[in-house]
């Protein structure tokens, strides 16, 4: 089965580093190929790099194409990522949620930190 969709970039980042290594885990759990098409270039979804070359940031319109048994499936999944849904997911490792996730030099405490500075203040 051949599942074709249109799909505008809504995640935060659009296809950088960490979303492109999320759609290509995502994209490799599925028995089928998938391509990812933006503009005139298309690329192997299950290929970190081909994906980062299309520079799709967010709001960019991308053609997704999957050929297989699981087709419809692997489109739904990538399409949820690319929607911005598992946006939660993506970044709660990365995104401070408090100003107390943030050390003054502005950059992210390790959790032991953030442990021992709750206990200090506690």
């Amino acid at each position: 089965m051949i599942i074709e969709k249109k799909v505008v970039i809504n995640n935060r980042m659009g296809l950088h580093a960490r979303p492109a290594a999320m759609f290509v885990q995502i994209a490799n759990k599925f028995d089928c190929d998938i391509m990812i098409k933006r503009g005139n270039q298309k690329v192997n979804g299950k290929s970190i790099m081909g994906i980062l070359t299309l520079a799709a940031n967010k709001g960019a319109k991308v053609l997704l194409r999957a050929e297989g048994p699981d087709s419809e499936v692997a489109i739904a999944k990538l399409e949820k990522l690319l929607s911005g849904e598992l946006d939660d997911v993506l970044f709660k490792e990365i995104i401070p949620r408090t100003k107390k996730d943030v050390s003054r030099k502005g950059g992210l405490i390790s959790a032991e930190e953030k442990e021992k500075k709750e206990e200090d203040n506690g």
